[in-house]
């Protein structure tokens, strides 16, 4: 079976899935993409209406959307190593974590939109501001309350907030998330050195 995505090498949401891939032995063509907040590729649009990656196709032009889904899918034709979705009691509480990574990296997103593709004079400062307060809490919940999750082998939430981690490196490197956040900052630099997400560091 061949199954295809949508790709781009700077999307966290593509390394979400690109990183569970390679973890459960999955092989995955990778499709050009145009993808744009402000010019949508009318060849992903045909598939998926909203113009988002990650896109998968299916060997019947089938699509499979978003990151949460995909890595779902991947995960459910694995053959290799261990689901990243537990069907015991951790479960829900690694879908949660799998929500709350996708939410900082939404925010983060949008605080990038905001600082760099919104004209100068159409900025609003407390928005960015306000995006950047939803990942700053994010993190701190992730270093507190989830961090059992997350440190509890290589599951679905803890890809999800491993890439969050790795996109404010990427996209925001004068941040320092480090400071105060000593676990989440040591189990960062331990999963960082994991084949699936050295073959899958982004690039601009």
């Amino acid at each position: 079976m061949t199954i295809r995505l949508f790709f781009s090498p700077a999307s966290p949401f593509v390394r979400k899935v690109m990183v569970a891939a390679l973890e459960r032995g999955v092989e995955i063509e990778k499709l050009p993409s145009a993808a744009w907040p402000v010019k949508r590729d009318p060849n992903i649009v045909r598939h998926n209406s909203t113009g988002k990656v990650p896109c998968l196709l299916l060997e019947d032009d089938s699509p499979v959307f978003d990151s949460r889904v995909i890595t779902a899918y991947v995960d459910s034709v694995g053959t290799t190593g261990e689901t990243i979705y537990p069907q015991d009691t951790r479960r829900f509480t690694v879908l949660t974590v799998e929500a709350l990574g996708d939410g900082i990296l939404e925010a983060a997103l949008l605080h990038r939109y905001e600082n760099v593709l919104r004209p100068e004079d159409k900025r609003w400062d407390d928005w960015a501001r306000g995006q950047m307060e939803k990942v700053d809490s994010g993190l701190d919940d992730l270093e507190g309350r989830w961090f059992a999750a997350i440190s509890d082998g290589f599951n679905a939430g803890s890809i999800a907030a491993a890439c969050a981690l790795g996109y404010l490196d990427f996209r925001f490197a004068d941040k320092d998330w480090r400071s105060g956040r000593p676990r989440l900052a040591d189990w960062f630099a331990q999963v960082s050195a994991r084949p699936s997400m050295q073959a899958t560091l982004p690039s601009a």
